[in-house]
């Protein structure tokens, strides 16, 4: 047996809470392509995100991040990470809805903040007190997260694979996103 999927899955939540790491074996999993978003702004732009925070901001950031999701779910069924603040643009989160599945990879304070502490890549952490920021950020964000058509909870004992297994059961539960198939192509 193996897994079709219907339509691509928008991997959405805060900064560390592990949409690359499950995308990518989730994506692997069920062998269709894995796309970040944010690496496809990079090399749109040509420049890294925080250097398009620094010289155009951060709303300037969020517009072309639309247009680069909007060009990424017009392609085949895929799994597509998105930055933590994507869906948080309405005309995002309506185009996600019409082309897409969105799946909040839901994560605690004390997780994300042990996964972002350390890297340096993360514009708006770059204050005096990061891990306040973290919970202002998770605080306003989650009510928005929450409006995903799935929701799977990270845990911190579990493996990226762990993981990956309850994304992979959340979709097929849905059932209108994922299809078991033999090989031979019939259900």
């Amino acid at each position: 047996m193996t897994w079709q999927l219907r339509k691509t899955v928008v991997l959405i939540g805060m900064m560390g809470a592990g949409k690359t790491a499950v995308g990518t074996c989730v994506a692997g999993l069920l062998g269709v392509p894995f796309i970040d978003s944010d690496e496809a702004i990079e090399q749109a732009a040509n420049m890294t995100i925080p250097e398009i925070f620094a010289r155009d901001g951060e709303g300037f950031f969020r517009e072309k991040e639309a247009q680069v999701i909007g060009r990424l779910l017009e392609g085949p069924p895929q799994i597509l990470s998105t930055g933590g603040g994507a869906f948080l643009t309405p005309a995002t989160r309506e185009m996600i809805a019409a082309r897409a599945v969105s799946l909040w990879l839901d994560a605690d304070l004390d997780l994300l903040w042990s996964r972002v502490r350390h890297r340096k890549t993360r514009p708006l952490l770059r204050t005096a007190d990061p891990r306040a920021t973290l919970a202002r950020l998770l605080a306003d964000r989650a009510p928005v997260y929450a409006l995903a058509d799935l929701r799977v909870t990270s845990q911190p004992g579990y493996s990226v694979e762990d993981t990956a297994g309850a994304v992979i059961a959340a979709l097929e539960a849905r059932g209108d996103i994922l299809e078991k198939v033999n090989q031979h192509g019939g259900s």
